[in-house]
């Protein structure tokens, strides 16, 4: 008489809720197009995003934020020279001059935080966006991310 043990197969089952918020899951393409569109280092992006927070600023407030990066004497100067920030007030008698991030700041970001939402698409099209005139290998693999990711705000929409 043969005997046959069987063996169960355990299976573990596992609960996973999707997370709600998954902004910074497309960061690094985002990020990418940001710099490659705008021509801004990573320090400059980041300087940005903190501005964007804050109503009105002085060159200290700048300076402080930028001890968490590496040292350019020039970016607050580069990003006021760009128009990314402007003069809000003149310095005076026992009064600092205060800045502000302007209106092409403001939108520049907004669209960042649209395109991280998944509310809006990266442009596919080379007039627009630089990464689609082929300058080198990092920006062909960056044109296939920025298409996977244009996919999936297709599907989001749908």
């Amino acid at each position: 008489m043969n005997h046959f043990i069987m063996y169960r197969k355990r299976y573990k089952i596992y609960e996973r809720a999707d997370p709600q918020k998954h902004y910074l899951k497309n960061w690094r393409i985002v990020r990418y197009w940001a710099k490659a569109k705008h021509d801004l280092t990573t320090a400059e992006l980041d300087m940005l995003l903190y501005l964007y927070g804050e109503k009105l600023f002085t060159r200290e407030d700048c300076m402080n934020f930028g001890k968490l990066m590496s040292w350019d004497k020039q970016r607050f100067g580069k990003l006021l020279k760009s128009g990314w920030i402007h003069k809000w007030r003149n310095n005076g008698p026992n009064q600092k001059a205060l800045y502000e991030v302007t209106y092409k700041t403001r939108r520049f970001i907004d669209s960042l935080y649209k395109k991280l939402n998944g509310q809006e698409k990266i442009s596919e099209e080379p007039r627009n966006n630089p990464i689609f005139k082929k300058r080198n290998s990092t920006d062909k693999i960056y044109q296939t991310a920025i298409q996977k990711f244009n996919d999936e705000v297709d599907d989001k929409e749908d």
